[in-house]
C-alpha cells in the first residue's frame, strides 16, 4: 500500500477554508493510505475527539501554528519513516513545503504542495518570492486553483518548477449543497417567507464585500421594495457592518445570522434567491480571493451568484450563465445585477439550474480527489 504523509498547519477542527479543502481531500483517498502530521490548534477535547473519528492516524505537533522549525522537520521525517510513508503533501505549500529536501532525504519520492490564495500573495513581495522558487525546487508537483493563482506563482517559482504545476481547486458535495436543502424551513424561522432575500455566506472581513452589499441595498429596495440582505457568517468586521447598515437607512432591510452550525449551511444558501459576495482585492494583491468555492455551494444549491472580481474568484463562475462578476468596490453594479435577477425569476432559475450542472460536471470532491490520488501515486 503506497501511504502519504499529510504535513499541514490547517486541518479540521480549526475552522476554515484550506481546512476543510485538506480535510475533504484526505478522506477520500484509498483507506489505510494517509497519515497525518498537524499542528494542535488549541487545548481541549474537541482536537483528540475529532481525531478519533478520523479513518487515519492523526498525529499533532505541539504548537498550535506550525513551521517548518529544525523540530518540527525532524519530527516529520520520523513519522514518514516510522509509517513508511513513499509521499509527502504539504497541505498548504508555504511555507511548510521549504522542508521538502529533508523529507526527500528521509524517504519521500513524491513531494506535492497544495497553493492556494496566500501563496500568490507571497508571490508579490521579493522575500517571500525566493522562499517560495525554493519550495517550488524542492517539490515534484505544486498545485493551483485557478488561472489567477497559477499565473501569479508561476512566475515566483521559476520556470522548471511551473511547468510540473497542476490545477486542483477544491470541491464541493453537490449531495450536501443542493436545491432542495432546506431553505423554505430558514425562511420560515426568519420570518422572511414572502421576502426577495439576498443572501451572502462568508467570514466578515473587508475583503469579502458585505459592505459594498449594504451599499447598494438602497438602490436594490428602491426596485425591489420588500428585499431582505440576509448575511450568514461571523467575524472581526461584523460592528463596522451592523453601523453601515444603520448609517444607510436599511438596517430593517439587513439580518445578520452570526455564525451558523455547519449542517445548516446548506440550508442558509437555500433561503436565498440570489447569492452574492462582491469580493475585492486589497492591500495591494496581498489580501486577494484565491477562488470562492461560496459561489460553487450556492451553484450546487440552484442559485444564481454575483462575485467580486477578486483574485481566482472569476473561476467560479461562468459569467452571464451561472452569474455575474462585478468590480468588488462598485455598489451601483451589485445593485444592477443583483435587481435584475430579483426581477426575473425565470433568468434566476435557468442560471441556477446551469449552475448545478457545471457543479456536477466538474466540481464534484470524488472526481478531484481522484486526481490528487494519481498525483501521489
Amino acid at each position: 500500500m503506497h501511504k502519504t504523509l499529510i504535513v499541514t498547519n490547517d486541518f479540521p477542527p480549526r475552522p476554515g477554508g484550506i481546512q476543510a479543502f485538506v480535510h475533504n481531500m484526505a478522506v477520500r483517498q484509498p483507506a489505510g493510505s494517509i497519515v497525518v502530521y498537524a499542528s494542535t490548534w488549541r487545548d481541549g477535547t474537541e482536537v483528540a475527539e475529532f481525531d478519533a473519528r478520523q479513518p487515519f492516524p492523526v498525529i499533532r505537533d505541539r504548537t498550535k501554528m506550525m513551521v517548518p522549525t529544525p523540530r518540527v522537520t525532524r519530527r516529520a521525517a520520523e513519522i514518514l519513516r516510522a509509517e513508511g510513508c513513499g509521499s509527502v503533501w504539504f497541505g498548504a505549500a508555504a511555507p511548510l513545503g521549504l522542508m521538502a529536501p529533508a523529507l526527500r532525504q528521509a524517504g519521500a519520492r513524491r513531494l506535492l504542495g497544495m497553493t492556494h490564495g496566500h501563496e500568490a500573495a507571497w508571490a508579490q513581495l521579493p522575500g517571500s518570492r525566493q522562499l517560495l522558487r525554493r519550495i517550488g525546487a524542492g517539490t515534484d508537483t505544486l498545485t493551483y486553483l485557478g488561472e489567477y493563482t497559477r499565473s501569479r506563482i508561476a512566475d515566483a517559482v521559476g520556470p522548471e518548477a511551473a511547468e510540473r504545476m497542476v490545477q486542483l481547486p477544491p470541491g464541493v458535495d453537490e449531495k450536501t449543497f443542493r436545491p432542495d436543502s432546506g431553505g423554505d424551513a430558514i425562511r420560515a424561522r426568519l420570518g422572511l417567507s414572502d421576502r426577495p432575500v439576498v443572501v451572502c455566506v462568508s467570514r466578515l472581513v473587508k475583503r469579502k464585500g458585505q459592505d459594498t452589499l449594504i451599499e447598494a441595498m438602497p438602490q436594490i429596495l428602491a426596485a425591489v421594495p420588500d428585499t431582505v440582505l440576509l448575511i450568514v457568517g461571523d467575524g472581526p468586521y461584523r460592528s463596522d457592518l451592523e453601523k453601515l447598515a444603520e448609517a444607510r437607512g436599511v438596517a430593517g432591510s439587513v439580518r445578520f445570522t452570526g455564525a451558523v452550525p455547519w449542517e445548516e449551511l446548506p440550508a442558509h444558501y437555500g433561503a436565498g434567491d440570489v447569492f452574492a459576495m462582491p469580493c475585492r482585492t486589497r492591500r495591494g494583491g496581498l489580501d486577494v480571493e484565491g477562488l470562492g468555492i461560496v459561489y460553487l455551494e450556492a451553484s450546487a444549491t440552484g442559485l444564481p451568484v454575483v462575485a467580486g472580481d477578486s483574485g481566482g474568484a472569476p473561476d467560479a463562475v461562468l459569467e452571464g450563465e451561472t452569474g455575474y462578476v462585478v468590480p468588488g468596490r462598485s455598489a451601483a453594479a451589485a445593485a444592477e445585477r443583483i435587481v435584475r435577477l430579483l426581477h426575473d425569476e425565470q433568468l434566476r432559475r435557468t442560471m441556477g439550474e446551469a449552475g448545478r450542472r457545471w457543479v456536477e460536471r466538474s466540481w464534484r470532491w470524488d472526481l478531484l480527489a481522484q486526481r490528487l490520488t494519481g498525483l501521489l501515486a
